[in-house]
């Protein structure tokens, strides 16, 4: 259970970082913030890389399943930072995609 935990936080932690890089170069290029919001926007993408090596499994197991992850925060981010609140379809998508994030990286393997 705690191998779970710890793939879990992992997950999140590159999920935040790639997420929130992204956000920095997005509002440098698209909402003309200063250039230092691009730089440790790349710095943070940067990190995320690095972050995503902690997890024991295979890089290509590792990098599907967090892409559920990947959904799943970036639906919360749109909803807490852009204000956008999820519909019932984001909602639905979230769960799926979450859900087979669990079978990949979780399912019992012999």
């Amino acid at each position: 259970m705690a191998a779970i935990i710890k793939a879990i936080l992992i997950f999140i932690l590159a999920g935040l970082c790639e997420i929130g890089g992204g956000y920095l170069v997005w509002l440098w290029l698209r909402d003309n913030k200063p250039l230092w919001f691009g730089i440790t926007g790349l710095i943070v993408l940067g990190l995320y890389g690095i972050v995503a090596t902690l997890q024991p499994a295979n890089f290509g197991r590792v990098y599907a399943a967090y892409g559920g992850v990947f959904i799943v925060l970036a639906i919360l981010w749109g909803w807490k930072i852009d204000g956008i609140v999820p519909d019932r379809y984001d909602l639905i998508g979230g769960a799926l995609a979450f859900s087979g994030m669990a079978i990949i990286m979780f399912a019992p393997r012999s």
